[in-house]
């Protein structure tokens, strides 16, 4: 199974880091092109090539790796999908201009962490985000941990736990191999409707605790 990654910030480039330490080979890209990403494919070694966007998703396992504000646009102008696997590691939040009158809304209870929950009209993100990629295996994983502990899976003499959720059970199961393979424990939560909002951030129950399995 091939691996691409879609987007270079802080998830995109941990993401790559543990893919890196235990030797798994993925393309990672950015919409600046592989050019920009020069420095952290010389930094992480041979695994990881840097590439375009239509060449990381065009690998058999795709980690969309970007801001929700942002997925759409990205995602929706990619080739069809043809039944591969889309990892869904975005979140429904705005990131806040910390100079805007948004930061210092006393109505956001998320302000404060300079962010602010996105209207999804009742629904829960992964519902809206396999609109954006139709023909895809879409499982929800890597986005409820605080990125720059991805690359440390092990902690306190145990493996963080990791939750992934997905309709298809052949697409779960491939995600779950690399989820061992990179050192984490992962807990399967159900079908997207029911893992999808329990460990969406902001506000999933699961989300942003980092529980260890010893």
């Amino acid at each position: 199974m091939t691996i691409g990654i879609i987007g270079s910030g802080a998830l995109g480039s941990n993401l790559a880091r543990i893919l890196a330490k235990n030797g798994i080979a993925a393309t990672i890209s950015n919409s600046r092109g592989p050019a920009s990403l020069a420095l952290l494919a010389e930094e992480l070694g041979p695994s990881i090539t840097a590439g375009t966007v239509e060449e990381a998703a065009s690998a058999d396992i795709v980690f969309a790796a970007i801001r929700w504000s942002v997925a759409e646009t990205v995602l929706g102008r990619l080739p069809a999908w043809k039944g591969r696997i889309v990892v869904d590691g975005t979140n429904p939040v705005e990131f806040l201009d910390p100079n805007s009158p948004d930061a210092n809304d006393p109505s956001n209870p998320l302000a404060a962490y300079g962010i602010k929950a996105v209207d999804l009209g009742g629904k829960y993100s992964s519902e809206v985000f396999r609109q954006y990629v139709p023909g895809a295996r879409v499982v929800k994983a890597f986005n409820h941990l605080d990125v720059n502990v991805l690359p440390e899976p092990e902690i306190s003499g145990g493996k963080r736990v990791l939750f992934y959720s997905g309709d298809d059970a052949a697409a779960k199961a491939e995600i779950r191999k690399i989820i061992d393979a990179i050192g984490f424990f992962p807990v399967d939560l159900g079908t997207l409707d029911v893992g999808g909002p329990l460990a969406s951030l902001p506000f999933g129950s699961l989300a942003a605790h980092s529980f260890v399995k010893i």
